[in-house]
């Protein structure tokens, strides 16, 4: 069967359908092409993959390949997504990680990194690794080496220890926690760093949904960011009585949070929450002006919050692979997405929803208020949320809502798809193009619901128009 790649490269990982898009075959040709194009030969290489049935497979190919131009290769066995970052940072070696994060049972990919967990991106060798594949598969000459030997690293326990060493839950009031895994990977970290199973048990009372590894998703989908896909959580939080819900992705590096009321915090209320917590500790370490990252579709009450407590916010586009990179050119103590992407200085400028759940549980454990009225302080604004449109022609319609929009008065940016602003700041909206999905991707927020919903609705009229 003839792959080509181009169909599962995607412009920050990979990612296909097992079988197709993906296969082993395919996926020894990226092994040693991995080790080609970076260099790698006599060097160490990581590998783990998670709880899908084709991820212990495809990591075994991925070695063959690998191993066959002369990397060391080291099996992390199962893992998250952010485990890998800790050991790519702790380890100071490159890696892969075989997931689809929260993509349907029949998908499985790649996430790589440099050493030190530096991304690798479309930019920054995914290209090039790809087109290397490409050739190994069309010449029909995939390297490969039967005795592979390969060290397996046990990471769990100490990946849940660095964790506690970077927010002390020790102290705080006892919470109950419903946490809902999805099936996936956070059925692993969770027990490891909130329970006791491996370290000293917390303050914490963890409720758990879905705890089961299983990558045919018996439950619901490991997609948070879907609504319907936290019902089962907000459910569990009221029945249970619960202070909070945390729900995490396949791979585990995204968290989403329920507050009390089964009611959702919103990614940007998190990312401005954790920005006071490590704005406060960076200053209390000397530093004068913490630099505190979020990207353009995040809410404007997270640069404001920032700036109030005086740090220093910088604005970046939409992707891990161009927060990362901003994240070490600013040397950022933190960073968050509008997806439940959360980066810390501390995690070699990586993304852990894990993390971002301690201090989130660390915030709400260490005063009395629940956490409606504590994220309430972080969400000052009203948002549309990620409404999808499937367009013909993004490029088109977005130009033809920029147009209806440019005679009002109105800033325009072009720093990713485009956001347009009044110029008094009371409302704004951003169309990009899915990296990912056949959308034309839009947010936007405004100072009230009438005025929210009168641009949501007229932009989406906009581009929707055939």
């Amino acid at each position: 069967m003839s792959i080509d790649l181009s169909e599962s490269f995607k412009a920050y990982d990979v990612r296909g359908i097992v079988g197709e898009t993906i296969t082993a075959d395919s996926v020894r040709a990226v092994g040693a092409a991995f080790v080609d194009v970076l260099g790698l030969s006599g060097q160490q290489v990581l590998v783990g993959g998670d709880m899908r049935p084709s991820s212990a497979e495809f990591a075994a190919s991925f070695a063959t390949g690998a191993a066959a131009r002369g990397a060391v290769v080291t099996d992390l066995g199962l893992i998250s997504t952010d485990m890998l970052y800790y050991a790519c940072g702790t380890m100071d070696a490159p890696g892969v990680m075989f997931t689809a994060s929260h993509n349907p049972a029949e998908y499985n990919g790649m996430k790589m990194a440099k050493a030190g967990a530096v991304p690798l991106s479309a930019e920054t060798g995914l290209t090039e690794i790809r087109d290397a594949a490409q050739a190994y598969l069309e010449a029909g000459e995939v390297p490969e080496k039967d005795d592979v030997q390969v060290e397996s690293v046990p990471l769990l326990a100490e990946y849940a220890a660095y964790l506690r060493s970077l927010v002390n839950l020790s102290g705080i009031r006892r919470l109950k926690v419903v946490v809902d895994a999805g099936n996936g990977m956070a059925g692993l970290t969770t027990p490891a760093v909130l329970g006791d199973e491996l370290l000293d048990g917390l303050p914490v009372e963890i409720v758990p949904l879905y705890f089961e590894l299983d990558g045919s998703f018996p439950n619901h989908p490991a997609n948070p960011l879907e609504p319907e896909n936290l019902q089962d959580l907000q459910a569990g939080v009221i029945e249970q009585g619960a202070d909070i819900g945390l729900a995490f992705d396949g791979d585990a590096d995204r968290c989403f949070v329920i507050d009390e009321q089964g009611e959702p915090v919103s990614p940007s209320a998190v990312t401005a929450l954790v920005a006071r917590r490590e704005i406060a500790r960076a200053r209390t370490m000397g530093e004068a002006e913490p630099v505190i990252i979020h990207n353009l579709i995040t809410s404007r009450a997270v640069p404001e919050l920032v700036e109030a407590e005086g740090g220093r916010a910088v604005q970046t586009r939409v992707g891990h692979s161009y927060i990362k990179a901003v994240m070490a050119a600013e040397n950022a103590v933190f960073g968050g997405e509008h997806s439940a992407h959360y980066y810390f200085r501390d995690f070699f400028n990586a993304d852990t929803g894990m993390l971002a759940a301690m201090h989130v549980l660390a915030a709400l454990g260490e005063q009395e208020q629940p956490l409606s009225e504590l994220a309430a302080e972080f969400n000052p604004y009203f948002a549309s949320g990620e409404i999808n449109s499937q367009v013909a022609d993004k490029a088109a319609a977005t130009e033809k809502a920029v147009t209806e929009f440019e005679s009002g008065g109105v800033v325009v940016s072009r720093l990713d798809g485009v956001t347009v602003s009044a110029e008094n700041g009371s409302w704004w909206f951003n169309l990009r193009p899915s990296n990912t999905e056949p959308f034309l991707r839009y947010n936007g927020e405004a100072h009230s619901r009438e005025q929210m919903e009168q641009v949501r609705d007229q932009v989406l009229r906009l581009v929707r128009e055939e």
